[in-house]
């Protein structure tokens, strides 16, 4: 039954929606039959809690077609029905027994229930953005319900661009629902912000500042000129409705009041504000990092662990960047001190405006028709890798990373896209550009994203950032090894210096969080130690400052994965394939690290069978 617009705009209806699904209040059945209904209820009540998650997957239509019109109810009430849905769906999947199942259900159990359980765990804090049930934003968590990467406002306008399909008057119906809850969101938000701020959880002064200017900088733009209205505009121009007007309508009567009142809340906790880089300073804040910290990497790591693995592992990639270095000329001064230099040397830069993004696109372009040639080589079951490349909209880039990607929708109707902050040209490189593909795009996370359509669909619906942000840091290792860089070795560097950059990460997001590090301390050894561009890395520090945890699930992941490959190769001997143990990992789809190993050991068995 599609619900009416109004009612859709109500913001009781998230609540009732997801309070009202199947069997919420039923005694759990523990047959094989019953745990595989439960899985369909789980998906329920995710999609309901998270209708945005409809729409990326492609499939808010027939039964789905009701969530095209809604977004989530990020209101304390809201968030409120989301964590009581959550712990009573967790309850209910303790109580169903694996054992009786196969592997592959049982194996689905497991992993939709630790997502229950870690999700559960986070809405035990008072206070931020717990995503991890949200396959729009499930890889990141925050102690904050707003800041410069967190909230309505960064992620709803380019979710309508990128996963709102527009083909039919209907389509862009929902559309104007969606603006009108998205204004909606923004005052959610904003009662969150003031709770949060009374409870003495503040965002630190660089972060409020930023985020102020980010909501400012909006406010000073023309509501006709705003990505969500024209992305609207653009793409409704062939059917009846003047959809255009009505988006400048709700935008300027609804939405710009909105981030006002945002605006106000924020700037009324910014003298509260300090410059306490870390968590840490947030109450209860080193038992938060403690669970962030356990569900960006999905393992068991201390803090303590991780900073000394971080340090480790960049030690062995300095030791391997040191030679190359040193055959292209570069001899003197610490390895960080020679990557400052290459980053200087103008044959490796783009030009300046405009010139230069046609430069950095079409680089791009080049690099993703010369690996797509190469992937028959890294996998025996290959997907179509349907993507496009897009700019960060300019509104947002201040704020965001150098770039991100993900995959289209279930039904491939829907690309996926490589999003690319073109703030400045300065902040890529000729060596570093290709790198960045294979990490965003193919074989990174929109290649990867495509197998995971393969699995039920509450499994497509999930993702683990150790899983998939360390499988994008292996579609790095797999393009190396594929021979991209033989005949461009400063290419292989640039490599290389993402490895190291995400060791870093390990340091720096706990020294932020667990060793209550500044904000400068963590540039500082970025820039020192990795030779990193200090224009990227104070977003990328800023992002950690936002994302506790979230940063160390990279070479966490990473390392995971390639420790399993030599598990492989030392079980198999002779009959070890390349292409096989690759299928494996990612047919076997998203997973913590802690059950990754089971999906291997299952892929060893099988071959040697």
């Amino acid at each position: 039954m599609r619900l009416s617009r109004r009612r859709l705009l109500q913001s009781s209806v998230a609540t009732a929606a997801i309070a009202a699904l199947p069997g919420a209040c039923a005694r759990p059945e523990k047959s094989a039959e019953g745990a595989g209904g439960l899985l369909d209820e789980a998906t329920d009540l995710i999609l309901n809690a998270y209708p945005e998650s409809a729409s990326s997957a492609g499939i808010d239509s027939g039964k789905y077609a009701y969530l095209k019109s809604q977004l989530t109810d990020r209101s304390p009430a809201g968030q409120t029905a989301i964590k009581t849905q959550a712990r009573a769906m967790l309850a209910r999947l303790n109580e169903v027994d694996t054992a009786s199942l196969s592997s592959d259900e049982a194996l689905n159990v497991d992993v939709v229930k630790t997502v229950f359980e870690t999700t559960s765990e986070g809405f035990d804090f008072p206070y931020g953005d717990v995503a991890l049930l949200n396959s729009n934003w499930s890889y990141r968590n925050s102690p904050y319900a707003v800041a410069q990467n967190v909230g309505a406002f960064v992620e709803i306008p380019s979710f309508l661009d990128s996963s709102h399909s527009i083909e039919t008057a209907e389509d862009a119906d929902a559309y104007l629902a969606r603006m009108e809850a998205y204004a909606g969101q923004l005052d959610g938000e904003t009662e969150r912000v003031a709770a949060d701020g009374e409870a003495g959880v503040v965002l630190p002064d660089f972060l409020m500042e930023k985020t102020l200017g980010q909501m400012r900088g909006a406010m000073a733009t023309p509501a006709e000129n705003w990505g969500i209205v024209s992305s609207l505009a653009a793409r409704s121009a062939d059917l009846p409705g003047d959809y255009a007007d009505k988006a400048k309508a709700i935008a300027e009567s609804k939405i710009a009041p909105a981030i006002e009142r945002q605006i106000a809340a924020l700037e009324t906790l910014a003298p509260k504000a300090t410059s306490n880089a870390g968590v840490w300073a947030q109450p209860d804040g080193e038992a938060y990092y403690d669970w962030a910290l356990k569900t960006g990497t999905t393992t068991t790591m201390s803090s303590e662990e991780v900073h000394q693995m971080g340090l480790d592992e960049l030690a062995d990639l300095h030791a391997r960047m040191d030679p190359i270095l040193r055959s292209v000329g570069y001899t003197q001064g610490s390895v960080g001190e020679r990557m400052t230099a290459l980053s200087k040397d103008p044959r490796y830069k783009f030009a300046e405006g405009d010139e230069g993004r046609r430069q950095i696109m079409t680089f791009i372009e080049e690099t993703l028709e010369d690996i797509r040639g190469r992937m028959p080589q890294a996998f025996e079951t290959l997907v179509p890798g349907f993507l496009e490349v897009t700019r960060i909209p300019p509104e947002v880039e201040a704020g965001a990373p150098g770039a991100y990607g993900g995959p289209g929708s279930i039904d491939g109707k829907q690309p996926g896209h490589f999003w690319i902050n073109l703030r400045t040209t300065d902040l890529h490189r000729r060596y570093t550009l290709a790198d960045l593909t294979y990490h965003e795009a193919i074989p990174g996370h929109v290649w990867q994203g495509e197998y995971a359509f393969k699995q039920p669909l509450i499994r497509s619906l999930l993702a683990f950032n150790a899983y998939s942000e360390g499988w994008a840091l292996y579609a790095e290792q797999i393009a190396d090894e594929l021979g991209v860089y033989d005949d461009f070795p400063v290419g292989r560097l640039g490599y290389l210096q993402s490895l190291a950059f995400r060791a870093c990460r390990l340091v720096v997001d706990t020294g932020l969080h667990a060793k209550r590090w500044t904000r400068a301390q963590g540039i500082d050894f970025f820039v020192t130690e990795n030779g990193s561009n200090p224009d990227e890395v104070q977003s990328e520090v800023d992002r950690y400052c936002a994302w506790p945890g979230q940063a160390c699930g990279y070479k966490v992941g990473h390392s995971a994965i390639v420790s399993l490959r030599e598990k492989a190769k030392a079980a198999l001997g002779d009959n070890y394939d390349f292409r096989r143990f690759n299928d494996a990992v990612v047919l076997g789809g998203s997973v913590p690290m802690t059950v990754l190993g089971r999906v291997i050991d299952g892929y060893i068995a099988r071959e040697k069978a």
